[in-house]
């Protein structure tokens, strides 16, 4: 049987709901925060979870479309963030095709511990559509998880080369790549890949 990319989430949620809000989004996305613009954005977070770091970037002013394929992760981030500058949306990668019929350009899209969930021909089809959504001058915030699959879930190690190459199709400029350990505690063997792309 072929796990879905979001096999165990869903089963999960109520212990992740705990677990995602426990971390601090500055201290999770510390390699890349200088590229979270400081004046009032639109941002796209693509597989937002709980609304952690769409509730933090709304409270800096911004405006976020969280997009969340999972039912239990999106209603229970509903809940958690009524933020007014939050938009709750069911959306899967490869295509992101709801978001894309929209016609919006984002300053900053995220997509935080998802990429790793997609096979190659997936991440292939994905970045353009991603890529897509990046208006001119802003930016793709991506991070990439290695070590021990979690049992139940559906991941692929994923270089950091392999998804430069992606995004330099795609017009996309590498301006950070850089390792950091987890941040939970439980996980040492563990580590992200932190990439930050210019349009």
């Amino acid at each position: 049987m072929t796990l879905e990319s979001t096999a165990g989430y869903a089963q999960e949620a109520p212990d992740l709901l705990k677990l995602y809000e426990s971390i601090s989004p500055e201290a999770l996305h510390r390699p890349v925060w200088h590229l979270i613009p400081t004046e009032p954005s639109r941002l796209l977070d693509i597989g937002a979870g709980t609304g952690r770091d769409a509730a933090h970037f709304a409270a800096m002013g911004h405006r976020v479309l969280a997009v969340e394929p999972v039912d239990e992760m999106r209603e229970g981030g509903r809940k958690l963030h009524s933020s007014p500058r939050i938009e709750w949306l069911a959306d899967t990668l490869p295509a992101l095709a709801r978001v894309r019929a929209r016609g919006e350009l984002f300053d900053v899209v995220l997509a935080t511990a998802v990429w790793m969930h997609l096979d190659e021909g997936q991440r292939a089809e994905a970045m353009p559509a991603v890529a897509s959504l990046v208006r001119p001058g802003g930016v793709l915030l991506l991070s990439l998880r290695h070590g021990p699959i979690p049992e139940g879930r559906r991941m692929f190690e994923v270089t950091a080369a392999e998804t430069i190459a992606l995004a330099g199709r795609e017009g996309l400029q590498c301006l950070v790549n850089t390792v950091t350990p987890s941040t939970q505690a439980n996980n040492p063997d563990v580590t992200w890949s932190r990439l930050a792309f210019r349009k």
